[in-house]
């Protein structure tokens, strides 16, 4: 959790002390990365900046950590989906402009980026509030707007991201960098003028299934591997 929420920021999805990332724990319980008493933004989150929460909300952390404001972004999500093992929500800048200027997340391209693609393909569903989410209420809203979505677009805000599995808190990453990807190209192609056509159908029926080892756990490594360029690291080697 430490490393995905440094991979969020050396992205460049996360500035400063904005977002989180959270993986169940038990049926009541959470891990959440909080706020610490000598907070320095997530580029430098580490293993002591997690702890466990309550999924009510309750049983906060001490010593001088405090869940994040919007933990009901993590708790509704995760009360709602019996499916979903990590959460996470960032404010990725081309995803936040793409939202302000209904800049939509298109599938216009196909082999360039399939995870990417298939998340266009099907559709990217947005919370149209820009709030911050620190009620159960809102964030039950927004578990509504996503639906049975991996992924949400916080229209004025940011995004928020699920992953399943072994591998949950990989692939909510993954999801997060690929929306940023599909914004980053729509302003783009909104800024040349060019009119681009979705991708077409028999097109789309060759896309493989490459797998989560392909998709998400290669992509992890090769951000691992940035940060460790970066002096990021928090092992010599992590995998």
């Amino acid at each position: 959790m430490a490393l995905a929420c440094r991979i969020l920021a050396n992205a460049g999805l996360a500035a400063d002390i904005l977002g989180h990332v959270s993986v169940r724990a038990t049926a009541d319980t959470l891990l959440v990365r909080c706020r610490g008493p000598r907070e320095e933004g997530l580029l430098f989150t580490t293993e002591q900046d997690i702890h466990l929460v309550g999924l009510d909300g309750g049983d906060q952390p001490l010593d001088g950590w405090s869940a994040p404001a919007e933990l009901p972004i993590h708790t509704e999500v995760l009360k709602a989906r019996p499916d979903v093992d990590a959460v996470l929500h960032a404010h990725p800048p081309g995803v936040l402009l793409a939202g302000l200027t209904d800049v939509p997340l298109r599938p216009v391209f196909g082999a360039y980026n399939i995870p990417a693609a298939r998340l266009a393909l099907d559709g990217v569903p947005v919370y149209p509030r820009s709030v911050l989410v620190r009620r159960p209420e809102l964030g039950r809203e927004v578990v509504a707007a996503m639906g049975s979505s991996p992924v949400c677009v916080l229209r004025g805000h940011g995004i928020v991201t699920v992953g399943s599995g072994e591998h949950a808190v990989e692939q909510a990453v993954v999801r997060a960098l690929n929306l940023e990807v599909l914004a980053g190209l729509g302003l783009e192609l909104a800024r040349l003028g060019r009119p681009v056509a979705d991708l077409p159908p028999e097109d789309v029926a060759e896309l493989p299934d490459l797998g989560s080892a392909f998709n998400d756990l290669q992509i992890w490594r090769h951000q691992l591997a940035r940060l460790r360029l970066a002096g990021l690291s928090l092992l010599e080697t992590e995998g």
